[in-house]
């Protein structure tokens, strides 16, 4: 019942969400959603890029890609997010819109067939808020009108250097630092009309870290003069949480007021679950694109079901929670195709256009029952000025959580815009 209250309620205000990174009722467990893969490009083909190696756009999705770029270039790609959610629990239904950015991401070459990355982007974003009156005429009766509201803001970010290097033109191996950092709030609190009685007010924030590392190779092998197949494969190491989370409860009203619980410390034994990748491109000349990944990632050991502030409870000092850590996967298959990128009297020949699919189930269940995501995508590149310049758009069309057993079901449609900039930078002069 619990559960209910708090999914159904959270969903009736999604109307007030944009000042949010992200929006979801399914945000108030562990460290929040956590965001889609990859940059604009990566998200208008399913989000597929373990295998993808291209020399126009940048592929943060495996660390071993960077080294698939012009060897004189300077690359930069910054992409903007929007979601767009409608959420039904029963007969209850609501929507929301927010929107964020997606990635800031640079890449350089250092030494003949080596190559750096860096950037920024979000891993997980917090966004939910609600609040329910208690219709219990038993307790109304001998307290007065009780109300509960909820509220959770916040985000943890990764900024990471990735750097690569290819061998006998086949084989790249690359490699990742990274470190996630961000603050999140969760705030709720209980009042009463009559004033004899006073409220209860307790949350939690989350000050975290976690630094990890990532590893990733490719190899490519040619089958013919146009065509090549290419697998990739992906490591990312467990994160250890450090940092504070700072737990609270006290009195409000006009009755004497006191702190009822306070606690503050590091995360303990928790930790950011581990993830592995295996991939499999196809590419035919300049023209097609096929790939296919698939992701795991097992959190049912990582702690954060346990920790407080982190279980997805109401209150403080509950002690059980109604979400559990599970393990994560995820199957992407994603398209490309342009029909001649060297077209000089029709444009709409030279745009890369692509689709994609994916499946998915989260990181946590619901009282045991699992949360699953499925979607499709569309999107296209349209070049602009010279070089390899353009304009990425990309849609997801998609659904998330179910009606069944008191769940949320999130219908969305998400909107990703992404800018490639490319320039060549490292020319020497040959003449005074």
């Amino acid at each position: 019942m619990l559960l209910a209250a708090v999914l159904l309620c959270s969903a009736g205000l999604g109307a007030n969400a944009q000042t949010f990174g992200s929006y979801t009722p399914y945000s108030v467990y562990g460290v929040g959603d956590l965001a889609s893969p990859g940059t604009a490009y990566n998200k208008s083909m399913g989000g597929v890029g373990i295998a993808s190696r291209s020399h126009r756009f940048l592929n943060p999705l495996n660390p071993a890609s960077v080294t698939a770029r012009d060897s004189l270039a300077f690359m930069v790609d910054f992409s903007l997010y929007e979601d767009n959610k409608i959420f039904r629990q029963g007969d209850m239904r609501s929507a929301s819109n927010t929107m964020n950015i997606g990635n800031i991401i640079m890449s350089f070459p250092i030494w003949k067939s080596s190559a750096m990355m860096l950037g920024i982007m979000p891993y997980s974003d917090t966004g939910y808020g609600y609040g329910y009156l208690v219709r219990d005429e038993d307790i109304i009766g001998r307290t007065g009108n009780v109300s509960y509201n909820a509220a959770g803001s916040g985000s943890l970010y990764q900024v990471f250097a990735a750097a690569g290097v290819t061998f006998w033109r086949r084989l790249s191996l690359g490699a990742e630092v990274r470190y996630h950092f961000g603050k999140i709030e969760k705030t709720f609190l209980e009042s009463f009309s009559n004033a004899s009685y006073n409220g209860a007010s307790n949350g939690h924030i989350l000050r975290l870290t976690a630094p990890a590392a990532k590893f990733g190779l490719q190899y490519e092998q040619p089958l013919g003069p146009k065509s090549s197949l290419t697998l990739g494969a992906t490591y990312k190491t467990k994160a250890q949480l450090s940092g504070n989370i700072e737990s609270y409860r006290y009195s409000t009203g006009t009755a004497a007021s006191d702190t009822l619980y306070y606690r503050s410390g590091a995360p303990g034994d928790v930790y950011l679950a581990s993830e592995i990748g295996a991939g499999i491109s196809f590419r035919y000349a300049d023209k097609l694109m096929a790939e296919f990944d698939y992701t795991r990632s097992d959190w049912r050991n990582s702690g954060i079901d346990t920790r407080e502030g982190m279980m997805g409870n109401a209150s403080a000092g509950v002690g059980r929670s109604m979400f559990h850590s599970a393990l994560s996967e995820s199957y992407r298959i994603g398209f490309e195709y342009v029909p001649n990128r060297s077209d000089i009297r029709y444009y709409h020949k030279k745009i890369a256009y692509r689709a994609g699919a994916y499946w998915k189930n989260d990181y946590f269940s619901i009282d045991d029952s699992p949360v699953y995501a499925y979607g499709i995508t569309i999107g296209a590149t349209l070049p602009v000025f010279r070089f390899y310049n353009g304009i990425t758009i990309g849609m997801d069309f998609g659904q998330r959580g179910s009606v069944k057993n008191n769940l949320v079901r999130e219908t969305y449609f998400n909107f990703s815009l992404g800018f490639n900039l490319f320039d060549i930078w490292f020319v020497q002069n040959r003449y005074d």
